[in-house]
């Protein structure tokens, strides 16, 4: 039986675990508000569905490129908690300003704030679990993030229905009550969380420039790349409720769909980061991969509403899986002076990637149906795997 280092079973430092309930309670805060949001936008200010579409399309970039100079900043500084207190600042003052809002523009003014806030944190926030943990527990702490950060995904939805039936769909009360656990998230961050002293890199400058493309090594830009193409298989969740909807489930049941994936995530992330400490990380990544490769078959053949719900359960799975491991590889795999701009380039890529996918599966939904999507996903998913494999093993060949 395979036992894990002696700082594995040491547990993880404290300011991990506090970054974990930070992020639990920002998720649960910004869950409650964006269950609500297309409910609020078209419903109650009248705006259109195209104007909703645009509107998210548009912060996720903001929230995208973000990241990148709030990362390249954190290396400039020297310093990840500042920025990271900025990120989770913003976000938490977005909040009152959902439940005020009377007007279109207020709303989109709340939505560019919580992004802008998301943005500046997530390259920061990566680059300092790195720092404050071993190598030899990376995994763990990068999955435990995820998985509580997962558990407020669940939590904020099922509050916000909760709410919703208790006060006869006051949907401005709910979102008064969605500014407490943001508050709590930053004053958590604010007092639990401890930055180890670092120094600032004398040769990074305060902004990226394209040349900082020859600081990082290749297999970085190898996992970036592998990283993109496994983004391109996995599209926005949104089509897993289409699907859903497509074999029979109701509208008022869909958000059944997202709460399976979302525990399913939850429930897998931790323990796949730590299993990644103890196994070659790689190995986990395949496997997880494979599990993305048999969601998309299942969700390409399903005709029940109970095997779409099996396949969203495997998307989750995937997610666990995958997600946390690869920022333990890009942790790895960067210089220590640039792992905030690392995480900054990783995170974009990884955006534009998804972007790029939700594109091309909408494309594909319109144009020849459902399963088409979920195949292509498939293949792309399966392209990643093939590339993976052959890397992994020239890396293992090379050093035997």
């Amino acid at each position: 039986m395979i036992q894990p280092p002696a700082a594995v079973r040491a547990g993880l430092p404290r300011s991990v675990w506090a970054l974990g309930w930070v992020s639990l309670c920002m998720d649960l805060s910004s869950e409650m508000v964006h269950s609500l949001l297309p409910l609020f936008l078209v419903g109650t200010l009248g705006a259109s569905v195209m104007l909703l579409g645009i509107l998210e399309g548009f912060a996720e970039g903001i929230a995208a490129v973000g990241k990148l100079f709030s990362g390249r900043l954190s290396d400039w500084m020297g310093r990840r908690k500042p920025l990271t207190v900025i990120g989770y600042g913003l976000a938490a003052l977005s909040k009152p300003l959902f439940p005020l809002a009377d007007s279109i523009m207020l709303v989109f003014i709340a939505r560019f704030t919580d992004r802008i806030g998301k943005g500046i944190r997530g390259a920061p926030r990566d680059a300092l679990i790195t720092d404050i943990t071993p190598a030899a527990q990376r995994g763990a702490a990068f999955g435990l993030r995820q998985s509580l950060d997962s558990i407020g995904a669940v939590l904020g939805p099922a509050l916000a229905v909760l709410l919703m039936l208790a006060w006869a769909s006051d949907v401005r009360a709910v979102m008064w009550v969605a500014c407490v656990p943001a508050a709590i998230a930053v004053a958590v961050l604010i007092a639990w969380v401890a930055e180890p002293v670092r120094v600032a890199a004398k040769s990074v400058t305060a902004l990226p420039h394209w040349r900082d493309a020859k600081s990082f090594p290749r297999p970085f830009w190898w996992l970036v790349g592998i990283a993109a193409l496994f983004t391109l298989a996995r599209f926005s969740e949104a089509f897993l409720l289409l699907r859903a909807a497509d074999l029979g489930l109701s509208a008022a049941l869909a958000p059944v769909v997202l709460i399976v994936m979302s525990a399913v995530y939850a429930a897998s992330a931790w323990p796949a980061g730590a299993l990644a400490d103890r196994v070659r990380p790689e190995t986990v990544l395949i496997a997880g991969i494979t599990v993305l490769i048999a969601a998309d078959l299942l969700l390409a053949l399903s005709t029940t509403v109970a095997a779409a719900m099996i396949g969203a359960a495997l998307w989750g799975l995937h997610m666990g899986m995958t997600q946390g491991v690869f920022a333990k590889l890009v942790a790895a795999a960067a210089p220590a002076e640039l792992r905030g701009t690392a995480f900054g380039f990783f995170h974009l890529i990884s955006a534009a990637a998804l972007l790029g996918a939700s594109v091309l599966a909408g494309g594909l939904w319109t144009r020849v149906g459902a399963a088409a999507t979920f195949l292509t996903g498939a293949v792309l998913a399966l392209a990643a795997l093939v590339l993976l494999t052959l890397k992994s093993r020239r890396r293992r060949s090379a050093t035997v």
